[in-house]
């Protein structure tokens, strides 16, 4: 695995925290077992849509009550 710097001039401290959490994600990738799920992405958790899409009474309410899946 190669890391390049692209931008910026870290320190040794922050590229040593940097590469500690890339190591580490790795690390957790490689010990799932085949054919488990992944992570859940917390875009794709229902309730951060529903938390500010909630219908509120009044004329438009008809078009607010499409919850995209």
């Amino acid at each position: 695995m190669t890391i390049k710097v692209i931008r910026g001039n870290p320190t040794p401290e922050e590229l040593a925290a940097a590469l500690a959490v890339v190591r580490a994600r790795a690390a957790a990738a490689a010990s799932m077992p085949p054919g488990a799920p992944g992570p859940r992405d917390s875009w794709a958790d229902p309730a951060r849509i529903a938390a500010d899409r909630l219908p509120q009474p009044g004329p438009t309410t008809w078009s607010r009550t499409y919850w995209p899946g």
